[in-house]
């Protein structure tokens, strides 16, 4: 505990994990601790920071002796080397009199360079091994130790520290804090799930159309999407897992292993014991470490998916230099905090858009997220097609196929228009195309707000994508694969989505039997004019007629003292008025229809009944007394 060679060292160690040969025991278990794996942990000794007296502080340094000596929480250039009662009373003041307890163990305050982002005061958690700069958030962070029943620390022997998590038959090690991507390199989400499946499925329809694939997961992390692939593709897909960070390279290996599949280009690192039929692999990744951008730039790929921590913008030009014709690229956006109108000027930043807070700003962010993807496609002459748009709380998700070529890339461009927006009664249009000014853009509202009310009435949004959201046919070939592949999370998903494209509320949906028409296919790669042509065919069949942009909430618009029909029966007056109507997964609450807002307005008014309708006459009587008075 005194190596104040070590301590003072830009690394800590917390965990010294040396594991086993043995190939882990997996049985029925989604969390599966590192005891159950026969992994076997020497827990190293806890931070320097984190002492039981102040006494066990003092005694880090020797202060009897004579000379001058060196803070050992303190760099040289923050606090240099002083006498013992100097030195004494900088511990006592600046380390110990802000010590937040826990359990006995009192955490100090640290000044080395522990953390890699900047250098910082911060805390040393004497549970989970986080750095965190704050008191009062280091207070926070124990209280929520002491609810998930965590109160054990990592330094006293804890088996729980690292633990395995499985899904879609995937086993992947976690590190400590893998929920947090700030204070780990392996980060990794349990709510990103949903996430994880639809890209798995849209590549797998993929596979059906041409294989083998290339196919590119560009911040592999854990490698759990990579692994998902290999495992259930299997040579259907050559798998690349790209990351630039060396730990989380090191920990998609060790993933790799846990789960049968041989690392190219790794075939004399350690093997997993018991050589047989049984343990031999099943199928094999490449694992990269390297920048993304780099090698997109340098490989081409029929599939690739970018998922970096927040906006993917930085890595859209990189992704459609080398992507192969008719290949796919998803892109994930994390960074919720721009797309859903809470943070403007990094909108503006990031997206060149400008936005403002509406009842459809999920909507409007997948439309400015597919804006950003056409214009990176359009300056590698390339256009794209829709295949799915999905915002949901934590992320947006689109899936767009490229088709290469100057013709296709100037279609996807005059598919950028600008939005007008009423701020009154928020019915919304996009801008006719063309270049000539308007005298009264108004006009194009079919709301009449702006002669009613004083003053500018709507506000011009975007630039957005203006075209469909959804491909009909790709994703019913997503349902197939996912009732395939046992996806039983994702199933009402596609389903609401499949409905959306439509914008209808008849839901017919293949059997599990179903499978795409693959005549035309011969299981190679599409190279000749003649095959990309049938392919080209195939995608024009898939797309049916095109949905209406955008929604109405219906408790945004329902009328106040009355009450309004259910959800279900409403869309079924919308359809017995002659207008399109379907739900929406960008909100519960929403309803997706061709009709203008006054027409919605007016259909919601007639079937709604007045909120003391059914009230005895009595004091009905007495209501209209008090009105007349």
């Amino acid at each position: 505990c005194k190596a104040i060679g070590v301590l003072r060292s830009n690394i800590h160690p917390f965990f010294v994990i040396s594991r086993s040969t043995r190939s882990p025991n997996i049985i029925n278990s989604n969390k599966i601790t590192v005891k159950s794996l026969n992994l076997s942990i020497s827990v190293s000794e806890r931070h320097v920071s984190i002492q039981t007296t102040l006494d066990g502080l003092e005694g880090l340094v020797d202060l009897n002796g004579a000379g001058r000596k060196s803070c050992p929480l303190c760099p040289e250039e923050k606090f240099k080397a002083c006498y013992s009662h100097k030195l004494r009373r900088h511990l006592q003041n600046l380390h110990w009199k802000v010590y937040v307890e826990f359990e006995g163990q009192r955490m100090c305050i640290c000044h080395l360079p522990c953390r890699q982002l900047k250098l910082v005061a911060h805390y040393h958690c004497v549970v989970c091994s986080v750095t965190i700069a704050r008191k009062t958030d280091m207070i926070s962070h124990l209280k929520r130790h002491i609810n998930k029943g965590e109160t054990e620390a990592s330094y006293s022997g804890s088996s729980d520290a690292y633990e395995i998590m499985k899904e879609l038959g995937t086993n992947v090690q976690l590190l400590p804090n893998h929920t947090t991507p700030q204070k780990t390199d392996t980060y990794f989400s349990r709510k990103m799930k949903t996430n994880r499946q639809l890209v798995f499925c849209s590549l797998a329809v993929l596979a059906e159309e041409r294989n083998p694939l290339e196919c590119l997961d560009a911040f592999g992390a854990t490698g759990i999407m990579g692994l998902q692939w290999a495992k259930h593709l299997r040579n259907s897909v050559k798998v690349t897992i790209n990351d630039i960070n060396e730990t989380c390279v090191k920990m998609i290996k060790e993933n790799c292993h846990l789960n049968h599949i041989r690392v190219e280009g790794n075939r004399s690192g350690r093997q997993l014991d018991g050589a047989g039929d049984a343990d031999s692999p099943i199928a094999s990744v490449e694992v990269v470490k390297m920048d993304a951008n780099v090698i997109m730039h340098l490989r081409p790929f029929d599939y690739i998916h970018l998922d970096p921590f927040g906006t993917a913008v930085n890595y859209l030009d990189a992704a459609f230099r080398n992507v192969r014709n008719l290949g796919i690229v998803s892109v994930t956006s994390t960074d919720t905090g721009s797309l859903y109108s809470k943070c403007l000027n990094v909108t503006l930043r990031h997206y060149g858009c400008q936005i403002v807070r509406t009842e459809y700003y999920r909507e409007l962010a997948a439309r400015m997220v597919l804006a950003s993807v056409a214009r990176a496609a359009a300056r590698c002459n390339k256009g794209i097609e829709v295949l799915l748009a999905v915002a949901l709380e934590h992320f947006v998700l689109v899936v767009v196929r490229v088709l290469r070529g100057p013709t296709q890339a100037d279609a996807s461009a005059k598919k950028l228009r600008q939005l007008l927006h009423c701020q009154w009664c928020e019915e919304r249009v996009f801008l006719k195309p063309g270049s000539m000014v308007e005298e009264n853009l108004y006009r194009q509202l079919p709301c009449q707000c702006h002669g009613s009310m004083p003053g500018k009435t709507a506000v011009e949004l975007g630039p957005l994508w203006a075209g469909p959201l959804f491909n009909t046919g790709f994703l019913r070939r997503m349902l197939v694969a996912a009732v395939q592949h046992n996806m039983e999370d994702i199933q009402p998903l596609v389903k609401t989505l499949i409905c959306e494209a439509d914008c209808t509320t008849l839901k017919t949906f293949p059997v599990p039997g179903y499978s795409a028409d693959t005549s035309d296919q011969s299981g190679k790669r599409k190279t000749t004019g003649e095959e990309s042509g049938n392919v080209l065919k195939k995608i024009k069949a898939d797309t049916s007629l095109e949905h209406p942009a955008f929604y109405y909430s219906i408790h945004r618009h329902s009328i106040r003292g009355m009450n309004m029909p259910k959800l279900n029966k409403f869309l079924q007056y919308l359809t017995e008025a002659g207008f399109r109507v379907s739900r929406t997964h960008f909100d519960p609450t929403g309803v997706r229809t061709d009709a203008t807002l006054a027409q919605f307005k007016e259909v919601l008014t007639k079937y709604s009944v007045p909120t003391y309708s059914s009230a005895p006459p009595s004091s009905a009587v007495g209501s209209d007394r008090r009105q007349t008075l």
